[in-house]
């Protein structure tokens, strides 16, 4: 895993820019705000910059293909290399993970304690979360609620069905006391055992979550570009 900032030099943006595909930079340039498109353009880059040192080529070359759901992969011509990716980016950071031969998703929010609220959860949350998240103190319900949303967006980015998904139909854990796990999953796919959730500490202000299929695996974790783990 690789943990990015998206606010980046202006050389540094004008570097990433010219390794993106033609539809990555006429979508570069639909945002309407500079921050977005700056971020979005860094976010793009750094994912090309890493995928192209695990392929051993250059980032401009590096093409995608996307299920019909939107999750993306490697286009067919580095089919060989079975490498997998996921990649989720809010506020200021970007997160990407990186697997070989492994279904994987990620998920990273900046916490907003004004988006974390029992509407939201009931809403979108299982049964069972919801009652989970009502019974915790008010103190750490904010905190809960993201390692909810976190958990559960790794999860349907992992299985490649995105927002086609419905929310509630798998329960995840959410406890702050409590490891990450899938508990439950009430959708078509593998059941909740094949898969391996782990939260992700990156900062005060931020959630993450990493869902990965099967469980002998080891996570290591950098910064980019620095090559030191978080």
């Amino acid at each position: 895993m690789w943990l990015g900032s998206q606010d980046q030099r202006a050389e540094q943006i004008n570097a990433f820019f010219q390794t993106l595909s033609a539809d990555e930079q006429q979508r570069a340039l639909r945002f309407r705000f500079e921050r977005d498109r700056v971020r979005f353009i860094a976010a793009r880059g750094i994912l090309r910059r890493c995928l192209g040192a695990f392929l051993e080529t250059a980032a401009d070359r590096v093409r995608f293909r996307h299920t019909e759901y939107g999750k993306p992969s490697l286009s067919e011509e580095f089919s060989s290399a079975r490498l997998k990716f996921n990649i989720s980016r809010s506020g200021s950071r970007v997160l990407l993970a990186f697997s070989i031969g492994r279904e994987l998703g990620v998920d990273l929010e900046e916490v907003r304690r004004d988006f974390a609220t029992m509407e939201i959860a009931q809403r979108y949350f299982s049964a069972l979360e919801v009652e989970t998240l009502q019974s915790l103190p008010k103190s750490v319900q904010a905190e809960a609620f993201f390692n909810c949303w976190t958990r559960k967006e790794a999860y349907i980015k992992a299985i490649g069905e995105g927002l086609s998904c419905p929310l509630d139909k798998f329960d995840v854990t959410l406890a702050p006391d409590e490891p990450a796990r899938l508990l439950e999953t009430r959708v078509h796919g593998p059941p909740a055992f094949r898969w391996a959730m782990q939260s992700l500490d990156i900062g005060h202000s931020y959630k993450a979550a990493l869902v990965v299929e099967g469980h002998e695996w080891r996570l290591r974790c950098w910064r980019w570009p620095e090559s030191g783990a978080i």
